[in-house]
């Protein structure tokens, strides 16, 4: 439901109870560890919450990786646990699975069609610590190998050169913070620092003839650094950023293997832009062209066809992504079929280029791969994910409501966009309570995507469910973006109480009945919202969530610590240090009055556990119930679906029971 970023170390029973600090001991807490999962306070869930939320929680989606070199796409399903590669070869065909792990498989990168070897590269990472190493699959033997070095360092963002001889990829593994760019040559195996410049690098594109290697050194949301490294000599040349600093996005070479295609929001003959626009570049000829001046949204990536004679990219307009296709080298509009409305992932050129796959993702509909033959301009459905037996037709698709928050804009008041899912039947009282749930990043969007929370609450429990892109979110422009920011970050806090007042002006909603909940910086929102306004709401589910700014960048992963500085501010600044006391829910955690249940990864490598354990231990405190819930197998967020389903289950039971109940 919300695009930003989220994956089995088995821990001994005794050395979980010595990481659990001394008040899980208490007499109060009733403690039970099964497997890998450790509960604090939570009941026994009820044999028929569990059947009946069965059939929702065995939906699942597909993903689009990449076409093969023999017309088949790979694509990324979960049939048992965890998501896997998977290959389809027709439309609606078998889809045959080729990697079996217990932890998920992400990252599927395939190798080019005119690769001197074939097979893929992918990701996998250990309950969750997203210390993901890189392996390649070959297609020929079905062999897996290993290709970085297995120990804990990060690796990703993997692309390849046209003749599959060359991989460059991200790695951490020089000192454990800064993320450089690597090169392996696939043929012998010898692999070498490219670029070490510090700071957060990524390749981009090789060049056709693989000499050249575009990089970009991300510093935040708003502000990125494009440049281009020669593979031989490794001299890294930067590109001017109109503007001084800017936001980008995709870079790629055109077929020329001179010109560029760019994502960015650099200013335009000096005027600053609000939206990341499509752009491309001859640096030979100057030539500079904007091919969506005429979009006034974010574009958020495209992709370029092997023959060189399409370019297709997504806008993202007001939370619905919509589909472009350009001829190259013209930059003419091609028309398109009608898609289904939703989200778009992934996409990718067949390597004839005349098919052009993407997956597709709607509120109504998990994931699923659709490809278009462009000749025909008609679209065939590759992939029908399962949705556990339910009935699709009677998912319900989320209305985009605005309501009004405390500032103004020009005058007027600025509103906030939220997804507003309505059930359909009647309410037993008259009006429907509420979850409002908060998306993380805090430069995350959340969008009109599949959610079986949403459906569940909405069709068994008669609950509405809210969920706001407040201040901070991407997809509304750079100045949005930034209202959040350092010592404003509470503004968005402001942002879900003038949401509380919508909701009490709503004559079919339940004031007096509305819960929170989020994941990750939502996690945070969930607990600053309850030290605001604990009188206006009943509960609030905090998943892998921040409680003090502080500890959490003092203890989070070294790699992401400048990330994060760069958005929430620099704890080391006493004047930035002071507002992270001031608001941080650890040192307001006295008003937290009602219901709470925290739930963890004991790997999370960004928010680390001990912020659940503290702001449990606080509230707890008050007198309020508190649950926990903490996985050893898991990370920042729950990827096995066997521990997801317990805590889906756990949430409902919570929200059964401090939200429908009568306590408070």
């Amino acid at each position: 439901m919300s695009r930003f970023d989220s994956s089995a170390r088995t821990v001994l029973f005794a050395a979980l109870l010595a990481a659990l600090p001394a008040f899980a001991q208490n007499a109060d807490v009733k403690r039970e560890v099964v497997g890998n999962r450790t509960s604090e306070n939570i009941p026994a869930i009820p044999a028929d919450l569990i059947e009946q939320l069965n059939r929702y929680q065995n939906t699942r989606g597909a993903g689009l990786a990449g076409w093969t070199r023999d017309g088949c796409l790979l694509i990324s399903t979960r049939f048992a646990e965890t998501a896997q590669a998977h290959r389809v070869c027709q439309p609606l065909g078998m889809r045959e699975q080729l990697t079996f792990y217990p932890e998920p498989v992400g990252g599927i990168t395939p190798s080019p069609a005119k690769a001197w070897r074939d097979g893929f590269v992918f990701a996998k990472d250990k309950g969750g610590d997203e210390f993901s190493q890189l392996y390649w699959f070959d297609n020929a033997t079905r062999s897996i190998t290993l290709l970085t070095d297995g120990g804990r360092s990060q690796n990703g963002g993997t692309t390849l050169s046209r003749d599959g001889g060359l991989m460059a990829y991200s790695s951490t593994a020089r000192n454990g913070t800064d993320r450089d760019v690597w090169l392996r040559n696939t043929r012998t195996g010898e692999t070498k620092l490219l670029v070490d410049a510090g700071g957060n690098w990524s390749p981009m594109d090789f060049s056709p003839d693989g000499t050249q290697l575009l990089v970009m050194k991300y510093v935040s949301a708003a502000e990125s650094y494009p440049g281009e490294v020669d593979v031989a000599t490794g001299k890294l040349t930067l590109f001017p950023v109109d503007g001084g600093k800017a936001s980008f996005g995709g870079f790629a070479f055109a077929p020329d293997g001179k010109s560029v295609y760019f994502i960015s929001d650099e200013p335009l003959q000096g005027k600053p832009q609000e939206f990341k626009t499509l752009r491309y570049h001859n640096p030979d000829s100057g030539k500079f062209e904007v091919l969506t001046a005429n979009i006034p949204w974010d574009v958020e990536g495209f992709t370029l066809s092997d023959d060189g004679r399409h370019l297709a990219y997504t806008t993202n307009e007001d939370g619905i992504d919509r589909l472009h296709l350009l001829s190259l080298p013209d930059h003419k509009e091609i028309r398109l079929p009608a898609l289904p409305v939703g989200v778009m992932g992934g996409m990718a050129f067949s390597p004839d280029g005349g098919r052009l796959a993407l997956s597709m993702n709607s509120a109504t509909s998990p994931s699923d791969v659709y490809v278009i033959d462009l000749a025909a301009a008609m679209v065939t459905r590759w992939t029908q994910s399962e949705v556990g037996g339910l009935d699709a037709a009677k998912f319900i698709a989320p209305t985009l409501v605005r309501y009004p928050t405390f500032d103004k804009v020009d005058g007027k008041q600025r509103t906030i966009p939220a997804f507003y899912y309505k059930p359909t039947k009647p309410s037993k009282t008259g009006k429907y309570p509420v979850v409002i749930n908060i998306h993380g990043g805090p430069e995350g969007q959340s969008l009109p995507s599949f959610s079986a929370t949403a459906q569940y609450l909405a069709n068994e429990l008669g609950v509405a469910m809210l969920v706001p892109n407040v201040r901070g979110s991407t997809g509304y422009g750079k100045t949005y973006l930034s209202l959040d920011n350092a010592e404003k970050r509470e503004d968005s806090v402001k942002d879900i109480g003038a949401l509380l007042d919508w909701i009490a002006k709503q004559p079919e909603l339940d004031a007096s009945r509305v819960g929170v909940m989020g994941g990750s910086y939502g996690g945070y929102m969930v607990l600053a919202a309850l030290t605001h306004y604990s009188d206006r709401i009943r509960a609030g589910v905090d998943v892998v969530g921040i409680s003090h700014f502080g500890t959490f960048l003092k203890n989070t992963e070294s790699y992401r610590r400048d990330l994060r500085r760069a958005e929430y501010g620099d704890e080391r600044d006493p004047a930035m240090n002071a507002v992270f006391e001031r608001i941080s829910p650890l040192n307001n955690a006295a008003k937290i009055k009602v219901p709470l249940f925290v739930a963890q990864g004991r790997n999370d490598p960004r928010v680390p556990y001990t912020e659940a354990e503290q702001i449990v231990k606080a509230v707890r405190g008050n007198g309020v119930p508190v649950w926990y819930l903490l996985y050893a197998d898991e990370g920042h967020g729950f990827a096995k679906k066997a521990n997801n389903d317990w805590f889906g289950a756990a949430t409902m039971l919570f929200w059964q029971q401090y939200l429908l109940g009568g306590a408070h």
